[in-house]
């Protein structure tokens, strides 16, 4: 083997170990953010508020039929994988079908802590701010936990739209529909929540249309400089 073929080799083997370290950094900052949402949703359960998105329409269902959030969860954002396929790609589709496969993980590995209750306002104001950080670090690294997100992101995507603002919109909905399962006073805490949530995701929005940063490429030195 000659010395340009050796030097192709090594170029390509060098290529093939940036690849695999890349996935594995998405990998571990999925699981970070998805870990952080989890906690905020486990916030808001304990305290027997929602939020919005499909993380809230799940937890008002599962209040309300007295099932599993994490069974809940996976179902409620099946539609959404095909809309997020067509319209933000396939390694995006993938990603969040990683995170929101985690977030119920997460969540029914959590359902066997003892049992335990947060006041409202501790739900909303702490519960809706870890969420929102959660959620935001899901979008900077090209990821979601599927329904609203993927909408909103679409919106910004397509349209410019403030993804804050639309998701707070989308959320307000789907709390409207939930004060049958978990009552006014409850159901004002939620409001409150999403509220939170919003201005979270509204500091970062300005980043998630941001260009990624190339990663720094290598340079193969020819064995004649090396020498």
């Amino acid at each position: 083997m000659n010395t340009i073929q050796l030097e192709f080799t090594e170029q390509r083997n060098i290529r093939a170990s940036q690849r695999l370290q890349q996935g594995i950094l998405q990998i571990l900052k999925v699981l970070l953010g998805t870990f952080i949402v989890s906690i905020g949703v486990l916030i808001l359960k304990h305290s027997e508020i929602i939020t919005g998105g499909t993380v809230g329409l799940s937890l008002s269902l599962s209040y309300w039929l007295g099932t599993s959030f994490s069974v809940t969860y996976l179902l409620v954002n099946i539609p959404f994988y095909v809309l997020s396929l067509f319209k933000m790609g396939w390694k995006f589709t993938v990603s969040t079908l990683f995170a929101v496969s985690a977030l119920s993980l997460m969540s029914a590995a959590a359902a066997r802590l003892p049992e335990f209750v947060l006041p409202g306002w501790f739900g909303a104001a702490i519960g809706g701010s870890v969420m929102g950080l959660g959620m935001s670090y899901l979008f900077l690294n090209g990821s979601s936990l599927g329904g609203s997100n993927i909408l909103a992101l679409i919106f910004h995507k397509k349209f410019g739209w403030n993804p804050g603002k639309v998701m707070f919109v989308l959320d307000g909905l789907i709390i409207a529909g939930s004060f049958y399962s978990i009552g006014l006073f409850k159901g004002i805490y939620s409001v409150l929540s999403i509220v939170i949530l919003s201005f979270m995701i509204h500091l970062f929005k300005s980043r998630f249309a941001a260009p990624a940063k190339a990663p720094a490429q290598t340079r193969i030195v020819p064995a004649a400089e090396a020498s």
